[in-house]
């Protein structure tokens, strides 16, 4: 970028533009607003149709840095965080040791939470659930009996089993899972892939988000900022779907109101908009016009989207019982498939529920029963549809779950509290090496003893996979390049197909 318009993007465009009365100043406007608008300058929108300007802005910013494994995600964010040890992460000495207090040179003085912080002791709990041992490409895949269907793709993911974070509780947790930073007001992941990448099916948005409650035990608060844009233009934030008639608020039409009295309608505001930006040259004028003209599109696209009528009775039936039942997580995994082929870049569904501090084993079985089938068939479908090559998939909680159990230990019952310190999730998919598990933990799944993953690394090697040098993708803001990995994070290579 020259530097005189480097130096322009960092004014109050705002004010120092609307104020300007030189032709100096205006054609320096002119000149900084050409960088604001994609791709290239004022000439390239000028004079174009609303739809056709709206989808120029969602074109790629930066394109890809070099050949993408992936053209899209599907993020599956399991809220509250579940436990490791009861689902992924094998520990069969820990039978032995039913009870047991701890030893201290396993938890090294390491912080704790509130919620256990103040107990006599730290009784070991071990898993009650049965593990087997799924084919993969390496010595086999152990999953419990929870997953069963998810341990039938073994061989398509890729575990890992030593992910660590900074964060201790979940609102800062998913934060920082989603954003790269524990601090709010930074742009949640997908909508740096939206930014980065562009669109690719102008009418729907690059980033949308899927929400299914909880089957049972706590829910801790989604906030709407986990996919907002931040600092990034605000076309690039998730588009949450809802179920019911109203898939997306204020987009239908009043009762009455005819589709051509509602184009009328958008060209008279469109018209009043484009006014109002050559009077201030405040960008998210024009933001909003494009959103208007993509709510505009997808009051036509969204009704056949959701409308499982055209899936045969096979795929049904291979997302099991609830797909039929909208907002489940069945439902959101068929959603999610449907939404990647007709080009979503980033589909992020929210599995809310897994904050099992008492009474885990009952409701981890609830949880499990509603996510197990779906997850799996959502990998098959892809498959069978020859697109889970380009689609990197991802599930993950914002951290792990403690060994020691919160509250009182029976041989049938326990609690687990919040672990930061070491985690499993599995990457599927697009540049991802299939049927392999990378880095370890110790007997106690409580400290990491191979190849540890933080956030940023992992950020890093998602957006790899995508044809983005995370060192690249930046954005200024403030007098500062911003990226989704701050100054930190590496490609994790070993992982990589």
């Amino acid at each position: 970028m020259d530097p005189l318009e480097e130096h322009l993007l960092n004014l109050t465009r705002r004010r120092f533009f609307a104020k300007s009365a030189s032709s100096l100043g205006a054609t320096l406007g002119t000149f900084a607003l050409s960088s604001l608008i994609t791709p290239g300058s004022l000439a390239d929108t000028a004079g174009k149709p609303d739809a056709a300007r709206s989808a120029a802005r969602l074109a790629p910013r930066l394109g890809p840095h070099f050949a993408p494994k992936a053209k899209r995600v599907i993020y599956m964010h399991m809220e509250g965080a579940p436990s490791q040890l009861d689902i992924f992460d094998y520990k069969p000495s820990l039978r032995a040791r039913f009870n047991q207090d701890l030893p201290d040179s396993i938890r090294q003085g390491q912080r704790l939470t509130g919620m256990t912080s103040g107990q006599a002791r730290f009784p070991i709990a071990p898993s009650i659930f049965k593990f087997s041992k799924y084919a993969n490409n390496q010595d086999g895949a152990w999953v419990s009996e929870l997953m069963p269907h998810t341990g039938s793709v073994a061989h398509e993911l890729c575990f890992i089993r030593s992910m660590h974070t900074e964060a201790i509780n979940h609102e800062p947790g998913i934060t920082f899972y989603q954003t790269g930073n524990q601090q709010p007001g930074r742009p949640s992941f997908g909508s740096w892939a939206s930014y980065g990448l562009g669109s690719a099916n102008a009418n729907l948005p690059t980033f949308v988000v899927l929400i299914t409650q909880a089957t049972g035990g706590n829910v801790q608060a989604l906030s709407a900022r986990f996919w907002g844009s931040g600092f990034l233009p605000s076309e690039h934030q998730g588009c949450k779907l809802r179920t019911g008639a109203n898939t997306v608020l204020y987009l239908r039409d009043p009762d009455g109101m005819k589709r051509d009295d509602r184009r009328a309608m958008l060209d008279l505001v469109g018209s009043l908009n484009e006014t109002e930006f050559e009077r201030t040259l405040d960008p998210e004028i024009r933001t909003r016009i494009a959103q208007s003209e993509m709510a505009y599109r997808m009051q036509m696209s969204v009704p056949d989207l959701t409308d499982f009528g055209d899936e045969d009775e096979e795929t049904l039936t291979m997302y099991g019982p609830d797909v039929k039942k909208p907002g489940s997580f069945a439902a959101n995994c068929l959603l999610a498939r449907r939404l990647s082929e007709r080009g979503v870049r980033f589909v992020q569904l929210y599995m809310r529920g897994w904050d099992q501090h008492g009474n885990l084993p009952k409701d981890m079985k609830s949880q499990s029963n509603a996510v197990d089938q779906p997850q799996a068939a959502l990998i098959k479908d892809l498959r069978r549809r020859g697109l889970l090559d380009e689609t990197l998939i991802i599930w993950s909680g914002e951290f792990g779950r403690t060994v020691y159990s919160q509250g009182e230990l029976t041989p049938q019952n326990y609690g687990r509290d919040h672990h930061p310190r070491c985690f499993t999730m599995w990457l599927a998919g697009g540049g991802i090496k299939p049927g392999i598990s990378y880095g370890a933990t110790d007997d106690f799944s409580y400290n990491i003893v191979e190849n540890p993953v933080d956030v940023h690394d992992l950020h890093a090697t998602l957006l790899h996979v995508l044809g983005i040098n995370h060192e690249q993708l930046l954005y200024r803001h403030q007098g500062r390049d911003f990226r989704l990995t701050d100054v930190f994070g590496k490609v994790i290579t070993p992982i990589l197909a």
